[in-house]
């Protein structure tokens, strides 16, 4: 025989074996096998089986419901289908797993259900998004709909005839997934978590169907010019190519990320990303091996996932940094799904650690992978260190850092925008503690999936109050907010890094940046310390704050402390009568204005019990200085609001200022004894002892010692020699700061 032809029907038998591996995207036969051969031997894996089992046999039983579609979220024909789609990805895997058919049919007559329903569907009746899907309210809940399903079909593929795959491709999946991407270009061609969401949708569908055009959709975008922006390099990999428009899901990996992996939407948006990102690419991984999907962009997807769990606080939450909603944590399953596959990966045993801690394992060949390595493993504490992430594609938009030591960490944020999700709070900060937050970023006003509130969706008051500058802790000029509230200004720019220290041997972390365009003629300088001293039972966070304006305004620091307020040392007469708000607008018109007063002395201190502790801010002031206390809620007529309180120090008709206050940890208060222990701090004076353009020198003192702290605003060089005099006594330095301690 021709020795052509014979390599040509080599090939077409090598086609339709590989044609004939089912599954394909994220259970492989060979991982099947493995984890059919562990059933019975590997605990954890089974316990995650029989209660999915359980879950889906009950179901079985109880019949399903496929609607037609009306609701917003958290409405009965929402959550149905959610709960479908879920249900069908389950009942898939147990199939694979067990080898029943019986879950094979479940998902079968359920896909025949909507295969009927599709072509009848008109968009959905609520007309509430940009993107308005048809089983859904948005295109992206119906994105996520077709991640799970085509996992589900893959599983049943070889379940299914011909003529029902036929059926299936041609009434559902097809048309699915061009209505997402061709008849929603806005929603599938641009880059933010939404469009990374439709992205994988239809590239695991494609991968499903083996359908190569929904691939190159899913792969490169839309093309509106003929033009790929990507060619296959040398090493069978992809490179960009200059001067044309990206979309799809590689320019997701080439614009979502930092080069440290920090998601510039935030952890709780990253959190919610990470899925469709490490679920099509584990796909692609088993699919087109010769993208080395995982090693793209230096190992992008490894790096975000480490950046996720370590932007967690101490008890676990993502940091509500942007729109967040508080409470999301390391054990949701997106982060589950991803530490299972990046170990199945990378082997890594830091991530073992996070898995024990996460108690859970992804029902997938990944997370029997865990499981099994689970079992004679030890697992270790999770010692998270001071971490920076750099935002922006190349990581010089400014960024995120969290400083750790001991049990107190404080995040501090100057980073980008963050698109539509980013708040207007540059050069804010939150802190926090082994009990929980200290002060409080707000989060996003929002109650997810709630039908009560809105359909789940995002609140009046999420952009009037959550994204504005006076709900951070952080300087307000003039009562408005940074970039006057507008996303497109605020994209333009970013704030600089000006210094970064987290490995400090003498017990401090330090970050210092610049944001001099949040406002016209406006130049902010913040600088914050973890500090940890002997004299101290906790770390102290020291904060520095210098803002310098072309004309006199007024300027506001807000404290949002979590917890009940204990002393002061200033007297403000609490409203006993009647309450006003505390402005008009930019967020003031949701404060309650509960006191005011001017502050006399040269510092104020404010004590407040949370999280069974005691902690006092203390902060240097000067004559006609201005506190106020209120709280969150007013204007605010569906009670969508906390009620939260806040500190505001107002210094007004200033060109320039500088903001210095110590927050100490101190003391707990035991409900059960009813004995307190230190319950005030230690601090007794503070002062700004100088302060112009290129130098600021502040000091602060307890009952035995005094520290002092200079610090260079200019030159950031690590051996400048600095000298000035402050006081009538010379001081002089070398680097960005010095840091002195002394016998009173």
């Amino acid at each position: 025989m021709n020795s052509s032809i014979v390599f040509i029907l080599t090939l077409c038998l090598l086609s339709t074996c590989l044609e004939a591996q089912r599954p394909c995207l994220t259970l492989t036969e060979e991982g099947v096998a493995k984890v059919q051969e562990g059933i019975g031997i590997s605990a954890l894996f089974d316990t995650k089986l029989e209660s999915i089992k359980k879950e889906v046999d009950q179901q079985i039983e109880l019949g399903f419901d496929v609607p037609i579609p009306k609701d917003m979220a958290g409405g009965y024909t929402h959550e149905r289908h959610k709960f479908n789609y879920k249900l069908m990805h389950k009942a898939g895997n147990l199939y694979q797993f067990t080898g029943d058919e019986k879950y094979a049919k479940f998902v079968k007559d359920m896909l025949f259900v909507y295969a009927e329903m599709y072509p009848t569907l008109p968009v959905h009746p609520t007309q509430r998004s940009y993107a308005t899907g048809k089983i859904f309210w948005q295109c992206l809940n119906d994105a996520n709909w077709l991640v799970f399903t085509s996992q589900a079909y893959d599983c049943i593929y070889n379940y299914l005839s011909a003529d029902d795959r036929k059926v299936l491709e041609k009434d559902l999946f097809i048309p699915f997934a061009n209505f997402l991407s061709e008849d929603n270009p806005r929603f599938f061609n641009r880059i933010h978590n939404h469009s990374t969401w439709a992205n994988a949708a239809v590239g695991l569908m494609a991968l499903a169907m083996k359908n190569d055009e929904l691939l190159e959709k899913a792969l490169y975008g839309l093309k509106d010019d003929g033009i790929n922006p990507y060619e296959l390099d040398n090493d069978g990999g992809y490179i960009k190519k200059e001067g044309v428009y990206q979309a799809g899901f590689l320019a997701q990996l080439d614009y979502s990320f930092s080069p440290e992996g920090y998601f510039s939407e935030g952890p709780y948006y990253q959190r919610y990303a990470i899925f469709p990102f490490l679920v099509f690419s584990h796909a692609l991984e088993n699919n087109k091996p010769e993208l080395k999907i995982f090693e793209y962009r230096d190992n992008i997807l490894q790096k975000a996932t480490m950046a996720l769990l370590h932007l967690t606080d101490p008890q676990g939450n993502f940091f509500a940094i942007n729109d967040a909603q508080k409470g999301m944590n390391f054990r949701s399953y997106e982060l589950v799904t991803a530490v299972d596959l990046m170990y199945s990966i990378s082997g890594d045993d830091l991530l073992l650690d996070w898995a024990a801690a996460q108690n859970d394992i992804a029902f997938n060949e990944t997370g029997f992978i865990m499981s099994e390595s689970l079992k004679d493993y030890s697992p270790k504490s999770i010692g998270k260190k001071s971490v920076f992430f750099g935002d922006g594609v190349d990581g010089d938009e400014g960024g995120i850092a969290v400083m750790r030591i001991d049990d107190s960490e404080a995040l501090f944020k100057f980073s980008a925008q963050g698109m539509g999700h980013g708040h207007f709070d540059r050069l804010s900060y939150s802190l926090f503690d082994d009990g929980g937050e200290v002060l409080q970023d707000y989060g996003a006003v929002r109650w997810v999936n709630l039908d009560q509130k809105g359909g789940g969706r995002y609140l009046p008051e999420n952009k009037t109050f959550g994204k504005q500058t006076v709900g951070h802790n952080t300087i307000v000029v003039n009562q408005k907010s940074q970039y006057e509230s507008s996303v497109k200004k605020a994209e333009e720019h970013h704030p600089e890094l000006y210094y970064l220290d987290l490995e400090s041997s003498q017990g401090v972390n330090m970050v210092s940046a610049v944001e001099n365009n949040a406002y016209a003629n406006v130049d902010m300088h913040r600088t914050v310390i973890m500090y940890a001293d002997p004299a101290f039972v906790n770390p102290l966070l020291i904060d520095i704050f210098s803002v310098k304006s072309d004309e006199a305004s007024d300027f506001d620091l807000p404290f949002w402390y979590q917890g009940h307020f204990m002393k002061s040392s200033f007297d403000c007469e609490k409203n006993g009568s009647s309450l006003t708000p505390l402005g008009e607008d930019h967020g003031y018109q949701h404060i309650w204005k509960e006191s005011s007063c001017k502050v006399e002395d040269e510092e104020y201190s404010f004590n407040w019990f949370a999280n069974e502790k005691f902690y006092t801010i203390t902060g240097a002031t000067e004559k006609g200085d201005e506190i106020i206390m209120g709280r969150s809620g007013a204007n605010d007529p569906n009670f969508n609001l906390r009620s939260d309180p806040v500190l505001i120090h107002r210094k007004s008709g200033r060109e320039s200022a500088t903001y210095f206050n110590v927050i100490e940890s101190h003391g707990k208060y035991s409900r059960l004894t009813e004995i307190p222990n230190q319950p005030f701090g230690q601090i007794e004076e503070m002062s700004v002892d100088y302060a112009d353009e290129r130098y600021v020198v502040c000091s602060f003192a307890n009952t035995e010692n005094i520290w002092q702290i200079y610090f260079s605003l200019q030159d950031n060089g690590p051996k400048s020699i600095h000298k000035i005099t402050v006081n009538g006594s010379p001081i002089t330095w070398d680097g960005v700061y010095k840091i002195v301690k002394s016998k009173k």
